[in-house]
Protein backbone atom coordinates (compact mmCIF):
# COMPACT_ATOMS: atom_id res chain seq x y z
CA UNK A 1 0.00 0.00 0.00
CA UNK A 2 2.79 2.63 0.48
CA UNK A 3 4.36 1.79 -3.16
CA UNK A 4 0.69 3.10 -4.44
CA UNK A 5 0.70 6.25 -1.98
CA UNK A 6 4.06 6.93 -2.95
CA UNK A 7 3.18 6.35 -6.91
CA UNK A 8 0.33 8.46 -6.37
CA UNK A 9 2.33 11.43 -4.65
CA UNK A 10 4.73 11.71 -7.74
CA UNK A 11 1.66 11.82 -10.14
CA UNK A 12 0.49 14.42 -8.28
CA UNK A 13 3.51 16.25 -8.14
CA UNK A 14 4.06 15.64 -11.82
CA UNK A 15 1.03 17.22 -12.29
CA UNK A 16 1.34 20.81 -10.16
CA UNK A 17 4.13 21.18 -12.14
CA UNK A 18 2.75 21.45 -15.84
CA UNK A 19 -0.32 23.60 -14.92
CA UNK A 20 2.52 25.89 -14.25
CA UNK A 21 3.06 26.65 -17.66
CA UNK A 22 1.15 29.19 -19.91
CA UNK A 23 -0.94 27.61 -22.11
CA UNK A 24 0.88 29.01 -25.45
CA UNK A 25 3.78 26.60 -24.14
CA UNK A 26 1.95 23.28 -24.62
CA UNK A 27 1.95 21.61 -27.45
CA UNK A 28 0.92 18.27 -27.97
CA UNK A 29 3.31 15.61 -28.29
CA UNK A 30 2.39 12.35 -29.77
CA UNK A 31 1.79 9.43 -27.02
CA UNK A 32 4.49 7.02 -28.06
CA UNK A 33 3.76 3.14 -27.24
CA UNK A 34 4.22 2.09 -23.91
CA UNK A 35 3.56 5.65 -22.29
CA UNK A 36 1.90 6.83 -18.74
CA UNK A 37 -1.57 4.95 -19.93
CA UNK A 38 0.59 1.35 -19.36
CA UNK A 39 1.85 2.29 -16.12
CA UNK A 40 -1.67 3.43 -15.26
CA UNK A 41 -2.34 0.01 -15.89
CA UNK A 42 0.27 -1.82 -14.09
CA UNK A 43 -0.39 0.06 -10.84
CA UNK A 44 -4.34 -0.48 -10.85
CA UNK A 45 -3.29 -4.54 -11.34
CA UNK A 46 -0.95 -4.31 -8.53
CA UNK A 47 -3.04 -2.40 -6.08
CA UNK A 48 -5.76 -5.15 -6.96
CA UNK A 49 -3.15 -8.24 -6.30
CA UNK A 50 -2.32 -6.79 -3.09
CA UNK A 51 -6.27 -6.47 -2.11
CA UNK A 52 -6.50 -9.34 -3.21
CA UNK A 53 -3.90 -11.21 -1.38
CA UNK A 54 -4.71 -9.03 1.56
CA UNK A 55 -8.21 -10.19 1.72
CA UNK A 56 -7.26 -13.72 1.17
CA UNK A 57 -4.73 -13.41 4.59
CA UNK A 58 -6.91 -11.69 6.14
CA UNK A 59 -9.86 -15.01 5.26
CA UNK A 60 -7.25 -17.09 5.97
CA UNK A 61 -5.93 -16.38 9.89
CA UNK A 62 -9.48 -15.52 10.59
CA UNK A 63 -11.79 -18.45 8.73
CA UNK A 64 -13.80 -20.26 11.80
CA UNK A 65 -13.89 -24.38 11.14
CA UNK A 66 -17.26 -25.47 9.39
CA UNK A 67 -19.14 -27.31 11.66
CA UNK A 68 -19.26 -31.07 11.01
CA UNK A 69 -22.21 -32.44 8.66
CA UNK A 70 -25.31 -33.53 10.77
CA UNK A 71 -25.41 -37.50 9.96
CA UNK A 72 -28.75 -38.13 8.23
CA UNK A 73 -30.93 -40.85 10.39
CA UNK A 74 -31.39 -44.44 8.70
CA UNK A 75 -34.86 -44.66 8.17
CA UNK A 76 -36.57 -46.80 10.32
CA UNK A 77 -39.45 -49.08 8.92
CA UNK A 78 -42.65 -48.96 10.69
CA UNK A 79 -43.35 -52.45 10.94
CA UNK A 80 -46.89 -53.29 12.90
CA UNK A 81 -46.40 -56.67 15.36
CA UNK A 82 -48.59 -59.26 14.24
CA UNK A 83 -51.59 -60.06 16.46
CA UNK A 84 -52.63 -63.22 17.20
CA UNK A 85 -54.62 -64.82 14.54
CA UNK A 86 -58.94 -65.18 15.96
CA UNK A 87 -59.88 -68.51 14.44
CA UNK A 88 -63.59 -67.28 13.36
CA UNK A 89 -65.61 -70.70 11.90
CA UNK A 90 -68.21 -70.28 9.34
CA UNK A 91 -69.69 -71.72 6.57
CA UNK A 92 -68.79 -70.09 3.33
CA UNK A 93 -70.57 -71.55 0.09
CA UNK A 94 -68.44 -72.04 -2.55
CA UNK A 95 -68.78 -69.46 -5.54
CA UNK A 96 -69.20 -70.11 -8.93
CA UNK A 97 -67.01 -69.86 -11.20
CA UNK A 98 -64.15 -70.44 -8.65
CA UNK A 99 -62.63 -73.64 -9.72
CA UNK A 100 -62.08 -74.68 -6.08
CA UNK A 101 -64.74 -74.61 -3.29
CA UNK A 102 -63.89 -72.11 -0.15
CA UNK A 103 -62.91 -74.14 2.39
CA UNK A 104 -65.45 -73.90 5.46
CA UNK A 105 -63.52 -73.51 8.25
CA UNK A 106 -61.31 -69.76 7.80
CA UNK A 107 -58.54 -68.90 9.98
CA UNK A 108 -58.68 -65.22 9.43
CA UNK A 109 -56.63 -63.22 11.12
CA UNK A 110 -56.47 -60.05 12.40
CA UNK A 111 -55.19 -57.14 10.66
CA UNK A 112 -52.84 -55.53 12.31
CA UNK A 113 -53.19 -51.49 12.48
CA UNK A 114 -50.23 -49.25 12.01
CA UNK A 115 -49.95 -46.62 14.93
CA UNK A 116 -50.19 -43.62 12.40
CA UNK A 117 -53.54 -44.20 10.83
CA UNK A 118 -56.02 -42.36 12.95
CA UNK A 119 -58.45 -44.38 12.20
CA UNK A 120 -59.81 -46.47 15.61
CA UNK A 121 -59.78 -49.92 15.88
CA UNK A 122 -62.78 -51.66 16.62
CA UNK A 123 -62.45 -54.33 19.20
CA UNK A 124 -65.47 -56.18 19.45
CA UNK A 125 -65.71 -56.54 16.10
CA UNK A 126 -62.00 -56.79 14.41
CA UNK A 127 -61.86 -57.23 10.59
CA UNK A 128 -61.23 -60.43 9.10
CA UNK A 129 -58.82 -61.19 6.30
CA UNK A 130 -58.77 -64.66 4.54
CA UNK A 131 -55.70 -66.82 4.96
CA UNK A 132 -54.06 -66.43 1.26
CA UNK A 133 -53.65 -70.25 1.10
CA UNK A 134 -57.32 -71.22 2.50
CA UNK A 135 -58.90 -69.22 -0.54
CA UNK A 136 -58.52 -70.39 -4.23
CA UNK A 137 -56.38 -68.22 -6.18
CA UNK A 138 -57.79 -65.66 -8.99
CA UNK A 139 -55.98 -65.49 -12.67
CA UNK A 140 -54.39 -62.53 -12.60
CA UNK A 141 -56.36 -61.07 -15.41
CA UNK A 142 -59.94 -61.22 -13.30
CA UNK A 143 -58.69 -59.33 -9.89
CA UNK A 144 -61.36 -57.90 -9.28
CA UNK A 145 -63.58 -60.83 -9.61
CA UNK A 146 -60.82 -62.65 -6.52
CA UNK A 147 -61.68 -59.00 -5.03
CA UNK A 148 -65.54 -59.72 -4.94
CA UNK A 149 -65.40 -62.96 -3.75
CA UNK A 150 -62.68 -62.35 -1.06
CA UNK A 151 -65.04 -59.72 0.45
CA UNK A 152 -67.85 -62.05 0.43
CA UNK A 153 -66.40 -64.67 2.65
CA UNK A 154 -65.00 -62.05 4.84
CA UNK A 155 -68.64 -60.63 5.39
CA UNK A 156 -69.78 -64.31 5.77
CA UNK A 157 -67.49 -64.94 8.42
CA UNK A 158 -68.55 -61.72 10.42
CA UNK A 159 -71.86 -62.87 10.14
CA UNK A 160 -71.28 -66.45 11.39
CA UNK A 161 -68.83 -65.22 14.22
CA UNK A 162 -71.41 -62.19 15.05
CA UNK A 163 -74.31 -65.13 15.69
CA UNK A 164 -72.21 -67.39 17.62
CA UNK A 165 -73.06 -66.83 21.56
CA UNK A 166 -70.27 -65.89 23.64
CA UNK A 167 -69.59 -68.51 25.98
CA UNK A 168 -69.52 -67.03 29.26
CA UNK A 169 -67.30 -68.73 32.31
CA UNK A 170 -69.58 -70.33 34.83
CA UNK A 171 -70.77 -69.05 37.86
CA UNK A 172 -68.91 -70.63 41.20
CA UNK A 173 -71.92 -70.10 43.92
CA UNK A 174 -71.22 -71.43 47.33
CA UNK A 175 -75.20 -72.94 48.37
CA UNK A 176 -75.02 -74.69 51.52
CA UNK A 177 -76.52 -77.79 51.30
CA UNK A 178 -80.70 -78.03 52.14
CA UNK A 179 -81.32 -80.17 54.65
CA UNK A 180 -83.71 -82.59 52.12
CA UNK A 181 -84.11 -82.33 48.61
CA UNK A 182 -87.18 -83.52 46.53
CA UNK A 183 -89.30 -86.60 47.45
CA UNK A 184 -87.94 -88.77 44.46
CA UNK A 185 -84.66 -89.38 47.09
CA UNK A 186 -84.19 -92.16 49.08
CA UNK A 187 -84.65 -91.73 52.81
CA UNK A 188 -80.53 -92.36 53.42
CA UNK A 189 -79.95 -89.90 50.89
CA UNK A 190 -82.15 -87.50 52.86
CA UNK A 191 -80.80 -88.04 56.00
CA UNK A 192 -77.65 -87.50 54.68
CA UNK A 193 -77.97 -84.09 53.10
CA UNK A 194 -79.54 -82.89 56.45
CA UNK A 195 -76.70 -84.24 58.42
CA UNK A 196 -74.34 -81.97 56.19
CA UNK A 197 -76.50 -79.30 56.50
CA UNK A 198 -76.38 -79.53 59.97
CA UNK A 199 -72.43 -79.52 59.61
CA UNK A 200 -72.23 -76.77 58.19
CA UNK A 201 -73.91 -75.13 60.73
CA UNK A 202 -71.86 -76.13 63.40
CA UNK A 203 -69.10 -74.86 61.89
CA UNK A 204 -71.01 -71.44 61.21
CA UNK A 205 -71.10 -71.28 64.91
CA UNK A 206 -75.16 -72.15 64.91
CA UNK A 207 -75.49 -74.85 67.57
CA UNK A 208 -79.07 -74.21 67.76
CA UNK A 209 -80.00 -74.60 63.99
CA UNK A 210 -77.14 -77.70 63.73
CA UNK A 211 -78.78 -79.59 66.80
CA UNK A 212 -82.14 -78.96 64.79
CA UNK A 213 -80.56 -80.74 61.83
CA UNK A 214 -79.19 -83.33 63.40
CA UNK A 215 -82.51 -84.40 64.89
CA UNK A 216 -84.23 -83.89 61.53
CA UNK A 217 -81.68 -86.31 60.46
CA UNK A 218 -82.65 -88.81 62.95
CA UNK A 219 -85.56 -88.94 62.69
CA UNK A 220 -85.32 -89.57 58.97
CA UNK A 221 -82.95 -92.01 59.76
CA UNK A 222 -82.37 -93.61 62.82
CA UNK A 223 -79.60 -95.48 62.34
CA UNK A 224 -77.65 -92.47 61.46
CA UNK A 225 -74.24 -93.22 64.17
CA UNK A 226 -72.53 -89.85 63.05
CA UNK A 227 -75.50 -88.01 63.29
CA UNK A 228 -76.30 -89.38 66.71
CA UNK A 229 -73.14 -89.31 68.27
CA UNK A 230 -72.79 -85.27 67.44
CA UNK A 231 -75.86 -84.42 68.33
CA UNK A 232 -75.00 -85.87 71.93
CA UNK A 233 -72.29 -84.07 72.25
CA UNK A 234 -73.89 -81.14 71.35
CA UNK A 235 -76.48 -81.45 73.82
CA UNK A 236 -73.96 -82.37 76.45
CA UNK A 237 -71.69 -79.29 75.96
CA UNK A 238 -75.09 -77.55 75.95
CA UNK A 239 -75.59 -78.40 79.79
CA UNK A 240 -78.78 -80.59 77.97
CA UNK A 241 -78.08 -84.09 79.81
CA UNK A 242 -81.55 -85.15 80.63
CA UNK A 243 -81.71 -85.12 76.25
CA UNK A 244 -78.63 -86.29 75.56
CA UNK A 245 -79.56 -89.40 78.30
CA UNK A 246 -82.52 -89.50 76.15
CA UNK A 247 -80.68 -89.83 72.64
CA UNK A 248 -77.81 -92.70 73.74
CA UNK A 249 -80.52 -94.52 75.21
CA UNK A 250 -82.47 -94.62 71.93
CA UNK A 251 -79.57 -95.13 70.05
CA UNK A 252 -78.58 -98.45 72.07
CA UNK A 253 -82.47 -99.62 71.59
CA UNK A 254 -81.59 -99.68 68.07
CA UNK A 255 -78.10 -101.14 67.91
CA UNK A 256 -76.42 -102.77 71.54
CA UNK A 257 -73.18 -102.69 69.22
CA UNK A 258 -72.19 -99.47 70.90
CA UNK A 259 -69.72 -99.52 73.35
CA UNK A 260 -68.21 -96.85 72.98
CA UNK A 261 -71.84 -94.95 73.66
CA UNK A 262 -72.66 -97.65 76.32
CA UNK A 263 -69.98 -96.58 78.74
CA UNK A 264 -70.71 -92.44 77.90
CA UNK A 265 -74.33 -93.72 78.88
CA UNK A 266 -73.48 -95.55 81.79
CA UNK A 267 -71.58 -92.62 83.39
CA UNK A 268 -74.36 -90.19 83.28
CA UNK A 269 -76.11 -92.88 84.71
CA UNK A 270 -73.93 -93.14 87.65
CA UNK A 271 -73.99 -89.50 88.12
CA UNK A 272 -77.83 -89.29 88.53
CA UNK A 273 -78.47 -92.49 90.03
CA UNK A 274 -79.31 -94.48 86.72
CA UNK A 275 -79.78 -98.40 85.75
CA UNK A 276 -75.81 -97.84 84.39
CA UNK A 277 -75.11 -101.59 85.48
CA UNK A 278 -77.53 -102.62 83.56
CA UNK A 279 -76.31 -100.84 80.70
CA UNK A 280 -73.15 -102.19 80.48
CA UNK A 281 -74.32 -105.81 80.96
CA UNK A 282 -76.58 -105.14 77.80
CA UNK A 283 -73.88 -103.96 75.45
CA UNK A 284 -71.07 -106.53 77.42
CA UNK A 285 -71.06 -109.24 74.05
CA UNK A 286 -69.70 -106.07 71.98
CA UNK A 287 -67.27 -105.30 74.09
CA UNK A 288 -64.46 -107.89 72.83
CA UNK A 289 -60.87 -107.18 74.82
CA UNK A 290 -62.14 -103.95 75.74
CA UNK A 291 -59.88 -103.46 78.97
CA UNK A 292 -61.92 -99.86 79.90
CA UNK A 293 -64.89 -101.27 79.26
CA UNK A 294 -64.30 -104.03 81.39
CA UNK A 295 -62.80 -102.15 84.69
CA UNK A 296 -65.55 -99.62 84.55
CA UNK A 297 -68.39 -102.82 84.65
CA UNK A 298 -66.06 -104.30 87.31
CA UNK A 299 -66.01 -101.34 89.14
CA UNK A 300 -69.82 -100.88 88.68
CA UNK A 301 -70.16 -104.46 90.16
CA UNK A 302 -67.40 -104.28 92.88
CA UNK A 303 -70.00 -100.67 94.30
CA UNK A 304 -73.12 -103.74 94.08
CA UNK A 305 -71.29 -105.67 96.15
CA UNK A 306 -70.77 -108.43 93.29
CA UNK A 307 -67.39 -109.39 94.13
CA UNK A 308 -67.17 -112.06 92.68
CA UNK A 309 -68.07 -110.68 88.91
CA UNK A 310 -66.04 -107.82 89.95
CA UNK A 311 -63.10 -110.06 90.19
CA UNK A 312 -63.47 -111.97 86.90
CA UNK A 313 -63.81 -108.53 85.03
CA UNK A 314 -60.84 -107.19 86.22
CA UNK A 315 -58.80 -110.51 85.55
CA UNK A 316 -60.30 -110.14 81.87
CA UNK A 317 -59.41 -106.43 81.93
CA UNK A 318 -55.83 -106.94 83.08
CA UNK A 319 -54.76 -109.26 80.86
CA UNK A 320 -55.11 -106.01 78.36
CA UNK A 321 -53.02 -103.96 80.49
CA UNK A 322 -50.96 -105.88 83.21
CA UNK A 323 -49.16 -102.71 84.70
CA UNK A 324 -52.14 -100.72 85.81
CA UNK A 325 -52.33 -100.07 89.32
CA UNK A 326 -55.60 -99.13 89.21
CA UNK A 327 -56.84 -102.32 88.76
CA UNK A 328 -55.32 -104.70 90.16
CA UNK A 329 -56.20 -102.87 93.43
CA UNK A 330 -59.76 -103.11 92.32
CA UNK A 331 -58.98 -106.53 92.15
CA UNK A 332 -57.65 -106.67 95.61
CA UNK A 333 -60.25 -105.06 96.94
CA UNK A 334 -62.80 -107.89 95.20
CA UNK A 335 -60.81 -110.81 96.67
CA UNK A 336 -59.94 -109.49 99.97
CA UNK A 337 -63.93 -109.41 99.99
CA UNK A 338 -64.18 -113.16 98.92
CA UNK A 339 -61.61 -113.86 101.25
CA UNK A 340 -59.18 -115.14 99.22
CA UNK A 341 -56.24 -113.29 101.06
CA UNK A 342 -53.10 -114.52 99.71
CA UNK A 343 -54.33 -113.88 95.81
CA UNK A 344 -55.42 -110.46 97.63
CA UNK A 345 -51.72 -109.52 98.77
CA UNK A 346 -50.20 -110.06 95.79
CA UNK A 347 -52.95 -107.84 93.80
CA UNK A 348 -52.15 -105.13 96.25
CA UNK A 349 -48.26 -105.55 96.12
CA UNK A 350 -48.61 -105.83 92.19
CA UNK A 351 -50.95 -102.24 92.88
CA UNK A 352 -48.06 -100.83 95.25
CA UNK A 353 -45.26 -101.34 92.63
CA UNK A 354 -47.50 -99.80 89.30
CA UNK A 355 -46.16 -95.97 89.04
CA UNK A 356 -49.72 -94.42 88.14
CA UNK A 357 -50.90 -94.73 91.75
CA UNK A 358 -51.54 -91.80 93.88
CA UNK A 359 -50.31 -90.74 97.06
CA UNK A 360 -53.96 -91.30 98.44
CA UNK A 361 -54.31 -94.70 96.64
CA UNK A 362 -50.98 -95.46 97.80
CA UNK A 363 -51.57 -94.87 101.42
CA UNK A 364 -54.74 -97.66 100.70
CA UNK A 365 -53.01 -99.92 99.69
CA UNK A 366 -50.27 -100.01 102.26
CA UNK A 367 -52.94 -100.01 104.65
CA UNK A 368 -54.72 -103.28 103.07
CA UNK A 369 -51.29 -104.81 103.06
CA UNK A 370 -51.13 -103.94 106.54
CA UNK A 371 -54.33 -106.00 107.34
CA UNK A 372 -53.52 -109.12 105.65
CA UNK A 373 -49.76 -109.01 107.04
CA UNK A 374 -51.56 -109.74 110.65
Amino acid sequence: MSLINKMLQDLDARGSHAGAATPTEVRPVPMREGGQPVRALIICGVALAGAGIAFGGWRLFNRTPAPAPMPMPARVAMVAPPLAPIVVRAVVPALAPAPAAVPAIVSAPVAPAPPALPAPVRLAAPPVVAAEADLPRAPSKNVALAHRRRAQAEALAATARAGEPQRMPPNVVKMATPAWQGKDMSPPQRAENAYRGALNALQDGRVTEAIKGLEQTLRIDPRHEAARETLIRLLLESKRQDEAMQQAQLSLSLDANQPALAMLLARLQVEQGGPALETLTRSLPYAGGNGEYLAFLAGLLQRDKRHREAAEQYTQALRTAPQNGLWWMGLGISLQAEKRLPEAKDAFERAKAAPELTPELLAFVERRLEQLAR
